[in-house]
């Protein structure tokens, strides 16, 4: 296969929080002043429910605790008190690389077309491109949800194999999601790299490439 491109995910492919999210959420009722009633993963697993095309983060956090706040008898102020409270608790910035991943963005700028494809929104992504500082890596950056809709839907993918100069049959996409990056790849005929955190899952979509770390990545899985 001959590749001309690489794409990447950014959120668990490339970096991770160094403080994770629900030790923030925690931080954010305890600055509140009230007991916690809902775990970080009802927000992850509500994401969808909430979003809304052009959002970013703080408003996304805030009509969603808001609501959580509502179904368990709180005031929806108090749950929009706490998402207030989470953006001063969370540093966007405060990231670090997954093993190999610096050295996998490394190689494929200097072989390949790079680009970024996040279901992240811009204000949020910035900041995280800074912390790593590998901003300036990526030939195109696009934010699905935003610049156009979320993966796994092709047209983050196609807008930047656009801006790239590179049909989707010669760039591969790279990511840990099955959901969002695997399937939104072959929906828009790319070849996927999966990111696999758990050997023990069979995976579904079936990704053409599956690696354990990122350094497996920089050692270019497609040949």
């Amino acid at each position: 296969m001959t590749v001309d491109a690489v794409l990447f995910d950014l959120d668990d492919t490339l970096c991770e929080y160094r403080r994770p999210a629900g030790d923030v959420l925690s931080a954010a009722f305890e600055r509140v002043g009230v007991e916690p009633w809902f775990p970080i993963e009802t927000f992850y697993d509500r994401f969808e429910e909430f979003a809304h095309p052009g959002d970013d983060i703080r408003d996304l956090r805030r009509r969603s605790f808001a609501a959580f706040a509502e179904e368990t008898g709180f005031d929806a102020d108090v749950g929009r008190a706490v998402a207030e409270a989470f953006e001063a608790e969370r540093d966007q910035s405060n990231v670090q690389f997954l093993p190999g991943a610096r050295e996998a963005v490394e190689t494929a700028a200097e072989r390949y077309r790079v680009g970024l494809v996040t279901n992240g929104d811009p204000w949020m992504q910035s900041q995280k491109l800074a912390g790593l500082g590998i901003g300036d890596r990526f030939e195109t950056i696009v934010h699905g949800g935003h610049d156009a809709p979320y993966k796994p839907a092709p047209e983050p993918f196609y807008t930047a194999l656009d801006e790239l100069g590179v049909e989707g049959g010669r760039a591969v996409h790279v990511g840990n999601s099955l959901e969002a990056d695997v399937a939104g790849a072959h929906n828009a005929g790319l070849r996927s790299v999966w990111l696999d955190g758990d050997a023990s899952i069979d995976p579904d979509p079936v990704p053409d490439y599956r690696v354990e770390s990122m350094h497996d990545v920089a050692e270019e899985p497609w040949h």
